[in-house]
């Protein structure tokens, strides 16, 4: 069979080779976050709103995206799993993070979420512009990021 100038054959060559290059970008990503800063996984789920409208009708399954973030000086970046960004897709400066609750996930969130992951609530922002965030990680990514919170230097304050 002929599409064109391109036989079948070269054009599943064709998409193999793009579905490999794409696997080693992936990959090598990786590779270049873990180098340059603690990397742990992390799965997030923005609520879309501000703190003050605590209207949240989704279920709890939905909305969670696979992640891995890291600590880069005074801020936590987070990246999605699934991408070729080599730039986070969120950063959080250390004074603009509280932490509102901690729980482990619902039988529901548990499918969307890595397992032995714990979830944890944040707000995140400044003044009128806090939003609530869920981050899904270990409990040992979780006792480092606490301490990572608590330990801000002199002259920081936290909300």
């Amino acid at each position: 069979m002929r599409f064109g100038w391109l036989s079948a054959a070269e054009v599943i060559g064709i998409v193999l080779v793009l579905l490999a290059a794409v696997l080693i970008g992936l990959a090598v990503r990786r590779r270049w976050l873990a180098r340059n800063g603690g990397t742990f996984e992390c799965s997030m789920r923005r609520h879309g709103h501000y703190i003050d409208d605590m209207s949240d009708t989704r279920t709890p399954s939905t909305g969670w995206v696979l992640g891995v973030a890291r600590y880069s000086g005074e801020y936590l970046e987070w990246f999605r799993f699934f991408s070729l960004a080599w730039w986070p897709k969120h950063s959080f400066r250390r004074s603009e993070v509280s932490v509102l609750e901690h729980r482990v996930p619902s039988a529901a969130e548990a499918v969307a979420l890595y397992a032995d992951q714990e979830v944890v609530t944040v707000a995140t922002g400044t003044g009128e512009r806090l939003e609530q965030r869920d981050l899904a990680m270990t409990p040992d990514s979780l006792t480092g990021m606490l301490s990572w919170l608590e330990a801000a230097p002199p002259g920081i304050t936290r909300h």
